[in-house]
């Protein structure tokens, strides 16, 4: 009862407020002292300095930094807005044209950063008074920014997956591999509800006639300088991956140094730039290696107090065996999200779900693309979802949250269907459930 007690009390805080690092530190030495005494605590803690280290001699983390570095490198060097621009003017004649485009750029910039705060704000930024001005639905374009700003978290390199990796102990190129297809299926559906609501209801997308001086044959050469460089970028990095040819870290380093090459390209180089992304990347790691280290505080105490035999006795004794598992770990997950980040959730509720999964037979890859799509439902669950957060923080005072809030429920519920669709069709997907 300790146990269950200690996490709802750390649920609880989060949703206040309260620092995610801070509160599963302190939570974890405070109930630490409540069960074991002090005595206790100082034997149970001796282990903390070993699984620091072990934490930052982790090869696969050393990714993190890297992928990070890359992305707001590219943020920085505007490479958002120049494929969004031009983007618009190839298919901002066709109805739903420019939110079929910032779906689109939202899987480029996936695959070239995998950062859903850039993503989502550079979008909100150039794309969002765009399709105002155009008399799209604010509550339509402000559901496309925020999705698309979103599928960094399952088309690779995605930070989450590089974590999931290592938290469930499964090859970091495997993970990227598998979470392919699924991404791919994301954005055509996005694509499809776009195109069918644009039909449906003909005010809520209309094309746009864009006033231009250049000829077609000009635009196309103009998209393609804007497209081609971060393909390319992606192809090294993902290709990297794929073939075997370097590991995620190793891939990552490359990503690292061409993202700087494509800064200089695109004439944005300097080394204040320089600068600000390297600072801006300390801030971001150090976040989630603080996350990392108070989460393995938590995990520790939580299991000398028998909250994972817990868990586990529950999950095995549900009806449905694996199935009874998966419907009822999702739907923690789903929950779970709308509360707290996706960080939190793979620190700390991930390494209780994935040995009871290895015990029920579940392979682990096909467990771990069902978290990171569940995951990236997250950052649209309302009230707490960051993605949210991020385009009212850039939104003219006309879009409100409500706006906010109804554009991304369409986009949820194809979330939750493809998770579906993955679960109970495993094999279309790739997987050996």
């Amino acid at each position: 009862m300790i146990a269950i007690i200690m996490f709802v009390t750390a649920l609880l805080l989060l949703i206040v407020g309260f620092p995610v690092a801070f509160t599963f530190g302190g939570v974890a030495i405070i109930f630490a002292l409540v069960s074991e005494g002090f005595m206790g605590t100082i034997d149970l803690f001796t282990m903390m300095p070993y699984r620091i280290m072990s934490i930052m001699t982790n090869t696969i983390l050393m990714a993190i930094p890297l992928f990070i570095f890359m992305g707001i490198v590219l943020q920085k060097s505007k490479m958002a807005e120049k494929l969004l621009e031009s983007s618009g003017i190839l298919f901002g004649s066709v109805r739903g044209g420019i939110g079929v485009s910032t779906i689109l750029v939202g899987a480029l910039l996936a695959a070239s950063t995998g950062v859903v705060g850039a993503s989502v704000v550079a979008m909100g930024v150039i794309a969002l008074p765009v399709m105002l001005k155009h008399k799209y639905s604010p509550s339509l374009a402000s559901g496309v920014i925020c999705a698309s700003g979103t599928l960094g978290q399952i088309i690779p390199p995605s930070i989450v997956l590089i974590i999931l990796a290592d938290v469930m102990f499964v090859p970091v190129g495997d993970l990227f591999k598998a979470a392919i297809v699924p991404g791919l299926v994301l954005v055509v559906l996005y694509i499809i509800y776009v195109l069918i609501i644009a039909y449906i209801k003909k005010d809520i997308a209309p094309a746009i006639v864009m006033d231009t001086t250049t000829t077609k044959k000009e635009q196309w050469i103009n998209a393609l300088k804007s497209i081609v460089p971060p393909v390319i970028l992606m192809v090294l990095v993902l290709g990297s991956i794929l073939t075997g040819a370097a590991t995620a870290t190793e891939s990552s380093a490359i990503g690292g140094i061409g993202a700087i090459i494509l800064s200089y390209l695109y004439k944005e180089f300097s080394w204040k730039m320089l600068h600000a992304s390297a600072l801006e990347t300390v801030k971001t790691t150090s976040m989630v290696f603080a996350i990392l280290i108070a989460a393995t505080a938590f995990s520790m105490v939580f299991t000398e107090m028998g909250g994972d035999i817990l868990v586990e006795d529950f999950m095995m004794s549900l009806p449905g065996e694996k199935w009874g598992f998966l419907a009822l770990s999702m739907l923690a997950i789903l929950f779970l999200g709308f509360f707290i980040d996706f960080v939190e959730i793979s620190f700390i509720v991930v390494p209780i779900l994935a040995p009871i999964a290895a015990n029920l037979g579940i392979d682990p890859i096909w467990f771990a693309i069902l978290i990171a799509m569940n995951l990236q439902t997250s950052f649209l669950t309302p009230p707490f979802g960051f993605s949210l957060f991020y385009l009212k923080g850039v939104a003219p005072p006309s879009v409100t949250t409500a706006h906010i809030y109804k554009g991304v429920i369409p986009f949820i519920l194809i979330q939750v269907s493809l998770l579906a669709a993955i679960i109970l069709f495993p094999e279309f997907f790739g997987f050996n459930a």
